[in-house]
């Protein structure tokens, strides 16, 4: 059913990652910095109802050292809906804002607002899940005393890719008290140059707790490419600024009140009645989870209880 948006996808993931690759290998001059940076990253979301809409916001913190030198904000929200279980179009948008560390008393160096454009595509491989994620940017920049820097501009468009993979340790699918991995990378690209402007890698492990909440901890690795540029006579070459970062994140997810539950939830419910019967708390639990977990609890109950009702009719025949 889904392997032509499969193909898609792995076409145009190839693509992307091979310019990528060729690029990054055109770039010269590497500057990696020693020192740590540290990411903080807090999410809220709200997946989409029985109408298909569900939203999304986030606050991040980055310090160019471990818990200090804190010179970076974002904050960001949007309106997702879901076009299919696993195909979400989202629109959002958020402030983001640099500072110097040394000179925070002063106010920002630039501030920029940014809308943005977003699909994202989910499919699974045995236990892993696989993420796809498009997005589209448009960016307006301020600058400190409105003196816009040499090289800078106002506003700028970005494109941006990320593949992202999660795989459960100690259950088939992620659902509540699972470890799982977590690895990602993002190639961006803008209209303006350099047409490759930045990669970032991740790696790291992660908690759900509960149907609400989720903790990860990781690295990323970010490469900034500064295009090759010929100004007062003096030639600077491509140059390559590398940072790694611990990251820390946590994320709670909205469960619906009111009797709403996710469309995906809502065609197992006949199901688990049989099971259960309705209006067991046990069943609401369950059918409140993504639905890979759902749908594997049900199978897994169902086998249960099966296997239960075989044991009596032995019994009561002996």
């Amino acid at each position: 059913m889904f392997s032509s948006p499969n193909r898609v996808a792995s076409y145009l993931t190839a693509v992307l990652c091979a310019a990528g690759t060729q690029l990054a290998e055109a770039q010269t001059n590497a500057v990696p910095d020693p020192q740590w940076g540290s990411w903080h990253i807090g999410t809220v979301i709200l997946p989409g109802g029985p109408k298909h809409w569900g939203g999304y916001a986030e606050v991040q913190a980055r310090a160019n050292g471990l818990f200090r030198q804190y010179f970076y904000t974002e904050l960001k929200g949007g309106v997702s809906y879901d076009l299919a279980k696993n195909f979400t179009f989202m629109v959002a948008g958020g402030r983001y804002a640099t500072s110097d560390y040394r000179d925070l008393s002063n106010g920002p160096l630039n501030v920029e607002k940014r809308l943005w454009e977003q699909v994202t595509f989910t499919h699974y491989s045995a236990r892993l899940k696989i993420e796809h994620r498009y997005r589209v940017e448009q960016r307006w920049f301020s600058f400190r005393d409105d003196i816009t820097p040499g090289g800078s501009y106002r506003y700028r468009n970005r494109i941006r890719y990320r593949l992202n993979g999660f795989l459960p340790l100690n259950h088939p699918t992620v659902t509540n008290k699972t470890v799982f991995l977590s690895v990602y990378d993002e190639v961006f690209f803008n209209t303006r140059g350099p047409f490759f402007e930045r990669n970032r890698v991740y790696g790291g492990a992660g908690y759900q707790f509960d149907p609400h909440w989720t903790v990860q901890a990781g690295w990323v690795n970010q490469a900034n490419f500064t295009p090759a540029s010929y100004r007062q006579h003096v030639f600077t070459p491509q140059t390559t600024a590398t940072k790694n970062n611990l990251v820390l994140s946590v994320m709670y997810r909205i469960n619906r009140r009111n009797g709403e539950v996710p469309a995906a939830s809502t065609c197992l419910r006949s199901r688990t009645n049989q099971v259960w019967g309705s209006n067991n708390s046990e069943m609401e639990a369950l059918l409140a989870q993504p639905y890979p977990a759902a749908l594997h609890g049900v199978v897994k109950r169902r086998a249960h209880y099966q296997a239960n009702k075989v044991a009596v009719g032995r019994q009561s025949a002996t």
